[in-house]
């Protein structure tokens, strides 16, 4: 069974930054891709940041430049680092893993961006 918890959200001035953590725990795990997707009130989830297996790297067209994923094989830890953050990117965000026994999403963690 695979566990992922999501970790760094929390509430930020607009034009700050945060960095969102997302570990992922099972045995013998092969992971074979990293996604981050945000899910605002009365809206979609959608894709934030994606990165797979080979480094391959996917970014929801709102990014800009402005988030970064990565991640850490040994820790089998991936990161989401926030920069310019502007109150629309209010949100839960949302870690998916994806497995060699399928994707799991983690609870969320709430981004506030306001004044």
């Amino acid at each position: 069974q695979v566990q992922v918890v999501e970790s760094g959200g929390g509430l930020v001035q607009p034009g700050g930054s945060l960095r969102l953590s997302c570990s992922a725990s099972g045995r013998s795990l092969a992971i074979y891709a990293w996604g981050w997707y945000r899910q605002a009130p009365g809206k979609q989830r959608e894709l934030v940041a994606r990165i797979v297996i080979n480094g391959s790297l996917d970014y929801g067209d709102f990014v800009k430049g402005r988030f970064t994923i990565s991640r850490d094989i040994r820790k089998n830890t991936a990161y989401l680092q926030m920069n310019s953050l502007e109150p629309e990117d209010t949100a839960v965000y949302y870690c998916n893993v994806n497995t060699h026994i399928g994707a799991k999403w983690g609870q969320g963690t709430q981004v506030t961006v306001s004044s």
